[in-house]
């Protein structure tokens, strides 16, 4: 049941990111940033965790593909975000102040920037010969493109971090924050009692 549980959030959390896709997002060099990829990641990490949050990045990134609205950067770019939020949300979520407890939507620009802008540009660019930047790598050096390359990144993910924080504070204070993650850690642990077998009369 707890499957089904987190299989019914992933679909709504791939369906809002695509569908939001569209709406805002902007150019960088070779790749395309969507703040939308990183809100997601936020709900996602928290609520279904850091596995299932990265299942949604790749369905996300994937959707976006092969509808012409996405590159192959989708999948660095977002994956490591939400698998770093469901990490650290291990970590704080018995935190009683809801503001620290959720402020580990933060660690959304550290997956993404530091961990797939790195794997994109030294990585990913090279293998998929993405010729404008392996040629600006060339050219300029990787000391210089690669705090250009984080920056354009980090004007992705940050934007999409607060709004991510922000709505997390505003459905743990409307209440519907609670309510998913314990129906889901409910789930979880009840599980029905297996019967004791019981000598009856014939």
């Amino acid at each position: 049941m707890v499957e089904s549980k987190k299989i019914s959030l992933l679909a709504i959390y791939a369906a809002l990111g695509v569908s939001l896709s569209p709406f805002l997002w902007f150019q960088f060099i070779t790749t395309k940033a969507y703040p939308t990829q990183h809100f997601i990641n936020v709900l996602s990490g928290i609520t279904i965790g850091p596995w299932w949050g990265a299942v949604a990045a790749i369905l996300i990134g994937t959707m976006r593909n092969m509808l012409g609205i996405g590159t192959l950067y989708a999948f660095p770019g977002g994956i490591p975000g939400a698998v770093l939020v469901g990490l650290g949300y291990r970590l704080t979520k018995n935190v009683k102040n809801r503001f620290i407890k959720y402020s580990i939507a933060f660690l959304e620009p550290v997956g993404t920037v530091l961990i797939g802008g790195t794997f994109s540009l030294l990585i990913l660019a090279p293998l998929i010969g993405d010729v404008r930047l392996v040629g600006l790598i060339e050219k300029q050096g990787i000391l210089a493109v690669l705090p250009i390359f984080w920056a354009g990144w980090a004007a992705s993910s940050i934007p999409g971090s607060i709004i991510g924080y922000i709505v997390i504070l505003t459905l743990d204070k409307l209440g519907i924050l609670n309510t998913l993650t314990s129906t889901i850690k409910r789930v979880q642990v009840a599980r029905p009692a297996s019967p004791e077998t019981k000598h009856t009369h014939r």
